[in-house]
């Protein structure tokens, strides 16, 4: 199943969201008009607006609120990637040279805060505000996971449990508000845009956790084998193979991460220790569970193309090769 049969049952309504966001990103300051001219230029899967229309649909024809849903969440979601990349100190996204790395991180501030403001217009100007309340609650729990992560990363010692509150944070609080901000434009039944977030909930967990998983594949996935390591990330194959490994593997794998990931021999060692462990196996167990119970709360919704839609795109995001 390809992407682009995924998109089939709103494929006309995405051409409209495209030409509603370009119209979003616009400014009359030059220099700004040129960068956000530069980042839809170079737009992703667009898998969150996917989201939005998808359930939408799924309760009702797509209408204005629907793409100003859309909109809204691509606006902050493009924000969020764009001070990811000043705090990461990152020179690419998606292949490309990242703001920062073109205009400086004094210029790649400032953008984000425009197109944080551009949603948050946006929303009250269409008076959305239910929908507003929803995303701004995704971007408060993005930046809490975020400072979460840097806070266990200094001491290493994150536990599972806290792993998973910090992707359903980080990751998976935005894709909740997509769905949930999606079905809000449609459905009036309180109880079932709940349900949406939980899916959306549950299907972000699964995402975070398969691209957890490049980290230590084979495959060419679009970033560094062991980036993660490199950057003391600590993700669910690594926290199962320190919590299971004898005292001495342990003390040789977190001197690892603290002293020489920048090594990418010894970065290796750590990858091939966390394979032997069944680490692996471990974590693609939990994106499985992750994606079952998102497919269980699916099927509470009424059965239509748009439904298929999005158990296609939750099994096409979590099988994919990179």
């Amino acid at each position: 199943m390809s992407l682009e049969a995924i998109k089939k049952p709103i494929a006309a309504e995405l051409d409209v969201f495209e030409q509603r966001f370009r119209d979003a990103m616009r400014s009359h300051v030059p220099l700004l008009d040129k960068i956000t001219w530069y980042i839809v230029q170079r737009k992703g899967k667009q898998l969150r607006p996917m989201l939005v229309l998808l359930s939408a649909r799924l309760f009702a024809p797509i209408n204005e609120g629907s793409y100003t849903a859309a909109s809204l969440v691509e606006l902050l979601h493009t924000a969020t990637l764009v001070h990811d990349d000043v705090v990461d100190d990152s020179n690419e996204r998606r292949g490309f040279f990242s703001i920062n790395a073109l205009w400086k991180n004094k210029v790649a501030v400032l953008v984000g805060d425009f197109l944080l403001s551009q949603g948050l217009l946006l929303s009250v100007k269409n008076g959305q505000y239910r929908m507003l309340e929803i995303v701004s609650r995704a971007v408060k729990e993005m930046a809490e996971g975020e400072l979460l992560q840097m806070e266990k990363a200094r001491r290493l010692d994150i536990k599972e449990e806290i792993y998973h509150e910090i992707i359903r944070q980080k990751t998976a609080s935005l894709i909740a508000a997509a769905c949930c901000v999606g079905a809000s434009s449609t459905a009036a039944d309180e109880d079932t845009i709940q349900m949406m977030w939980l899916f959306g909930e549950k299907a972000g967990m699964a995402f975070q956790i398969r691209d957890d998983l490049f980290d230590f594949g084979t495959e060419d996935v679009g970033k560094p084998l062991g980036i993660d390591i490199k950057e003391k990330k600590m993700t669910l194959p690594l926290i199962y193979t320190l919590a299971h490994a004898d005292r001495p593997t342990r003390r040789q794998i977190m001197n690892i991460v603290r002293n020489e990931s920048h090594k990418t021999d010894r970065v290796a060692e750590v990858i091939a220790l966390v394979r032997q462990s069944g680490g692996i196996e471990y974590a693609q167990e939990a994106m499985y569970r992750y994606r079952q119970e998102a497919f269980d709360l699916l099927a509470n919704a009424p059965e239509s193309p748009a439904r298929q839609a999005l158990h296609d795109l939750l099994t096409f995001v979590t099988e994919r090769k990179r």
